[in-house]
């Protein structure tokens, strides 16, 4: 039997206090989300205010006597802080990307009977259809589970099962594949598909029986991987076919949609609108930078808190429960006013240096807006010029942008490592991808140029970069390999 023991131990733990986490999440919002952050705050805290705060307005937390949740005396007004009432779990969360949505929320299976509009069509479309009740049920519940793309990712034998568990309907799978087949008879064509070959398939048989639609009909059932991986020559022997016929058939099968579902998904999503934070612009020879601040307006104490605050401290002698619990009440609202305040004004001191300094490093490509003027940048050097730490400025850089006389550019844009050329001068990786990119744009289509041969063509030019390095910078610009390139 193992003997029980008491053991103390000491260690160092690091811990963010609700007040840095919240001056955290303000820093990674961009402006329009810091502009809805602030109008917030101001229907929250009765206590803050618009307008421009005084040299004597933060002389609050001087006054003497200030008092416990019981009303006792307190030696510092820092033992009565924002963290005495706001805890980390009353923090909200709030989503800082460009695009305040997920993969995970537009694919989100659809109940019976409900879902998008998408899904809402497919019902329309069911009604018209002579179905008993069961077969309406089984119908609806396979819409329900084709995602926004228009496909049915799961399979039959799942279908049945859970049609058995959830809906009480005991049904082969040879019923479910026969109501399926009415459904991909639905409009837009191609829906109901199981795969991408199915769907391909689905809409060419709706086509008019022309000889580039059959061959492409045919292309798609018989030799899908194949064509998928644009063995050309193969296809041609494999089908006795010429050239010509083969590019007929080809384009065909390029003007399908692989995504039937995506009409009413793209209406569905809101467009995106970058509202820039910044802006660089040059006067008389000197770039100008501009904190683009919106509709965020100046924020102050509340001068009538204050004033309150003043008074219940000040009348000792009529000191009831009531007015000690308006007190603290008082206090907590001042404080979270001013400290509010106080990270929105390091917020933009946090932003302005974090922009200050990337224009200082890039200053090239803020006069010329030139690719090639860009030089080698990472959040380190940003870190080590302002004084902040790494994380910091990541926080600062994610989601801003700049407008500047070329267009408007993600901050991140301006960040990359560093590559040597054979001049022994240091280049951005952005400028060889630039390279990279023009020497695929203009390569013979019919005949790809290959990594190995995009190697050479660099080296030519000054840059000795690894075949494996452009491999590895193709992929990051989701070019695909020379025979994926490959067109007829």
């Amino acid at each position: 039997m193992a003997q029980q023991r008491l053991q103390q131990e000491q260690k160092l733990q690091q811990k963010l206090s609700p007040q840095q986490i919240q001056l955290m999440r303000l820093l990674e919002l961009n402006e329009p989300e810091m502009e809805e952050r602030v109008k917030q705050e101001l229907v929250e805290n009765p206590a803050l205010e618009e307008g421009i705060e005084s040299a004597a307005d933060d002389q609050y937390n001087n006054t003497e006597g200030n008092f416990d949740e019981d009303g006792n005396p307190i030696e510092s007004a820092e033992q009565l802080s924002l963290g005495d009432y706001y805890s980390e779990d009353d923090i909200p969360d709030y989503r800082f990307g460009a695009h305040n949505y997920s993969p995970d929320d537009r694919h989100e299976q659809a109940p019976i009977g409900a879902g998008s509009s998408f899904h809402e069509f497919l019902i329309e479309q069911l009604s018209t259809r002579h179905l008993n009740e069961t077969e309406q049920q089984i119908a609806q519940y396979i819409i329900g589970n084709i995602d926004d793309n228009g496909y049915l990712q799961r399979s039959l034998d799942a279908i049945s099962d859970d049609l058995i568990f959830q809906v009480g309907i005991d049904v082969s799978t040879q019923e479910i594949a026969r109501i399926l087949t009415i459904i991909q008879d639905f409009e837009p064509a191609g829906v109901g598909a199981t795969s991408l070959q199915e769907c391909l398939s689905l809409q060419l048989e709706r086509r008019s029986g022309t000889p580039s639609n059959m061959l492409a009909y045919r292309i798609v059932n018989e030799a899908f991987e194949a064509f998928t991986k644009k063995h050309y020559d193969k296809i041609s022997k494999q089908f006795d076919i010429t050239e010509e016929e083969l590019r007929e058939a080809h384009h065909e099968i390029s003007t399908l949609n692989p995504k039937p579902g995506s009409a009413w998904n793209d209406n569905e999503l809101p467009s995106e609108q970058i509202t820039p934070d910044f802006e660089v612009y040059e006067q008389d020879g000197t770039l100008v930078i501009n904190h683009i601040s919106g509709n965020i307006p100046s924020l102050t104490v509340s001068r009538q808190y204050r004033e309150m605050f003043e008074d219940y401290n000040a009348n000792k002698e009529n000191r009831t429960r009531e007015r000690r619990d308006a007190l603290l009440f008082v206090k907590q609202k001042l404080d979270a006013a001013q400290w509010f305040v106080n990270a929105v004004k390091q917020r933009q001191k946090t932003l302005l240096d974090t922009i200050t300094a990337i224009v200082e490093l890039q200053q090239e490509f803020f006069y010329t807006g030139m690719e090639s003027d860009l030089r080698p940048m990472v959040l380190r050097d940003i870190a080590q010029r302002t004084g902040y730490d790494i994380s910091t400025i990541s926080r600062a850089t994610s989601t801003k942008y700049v407008q500047t006389t070329f267009g408007i550019y993600p901050l991140k844009h301006f960040f990359s490592e560093g590559v040597q050329n054979t001049d022994g001068d240091e280049v951005s990786t952005r400028e060889i991808k630039h390279i990279l990119q023009q020497c695929i744009d203009n390569e013979d289509k019919s005949a790809p140029l290959s990594d190995d041969r995009l190697c050479e063509l660099l080296h030519q030019k000054g840059y000795p970069i690894a075949r494996r390095t452009i491999a590895k910078y193709r992929e990051q610009m989701g070019i695909p390999v020379a025979r994926l390139r490959r067109e007829i």
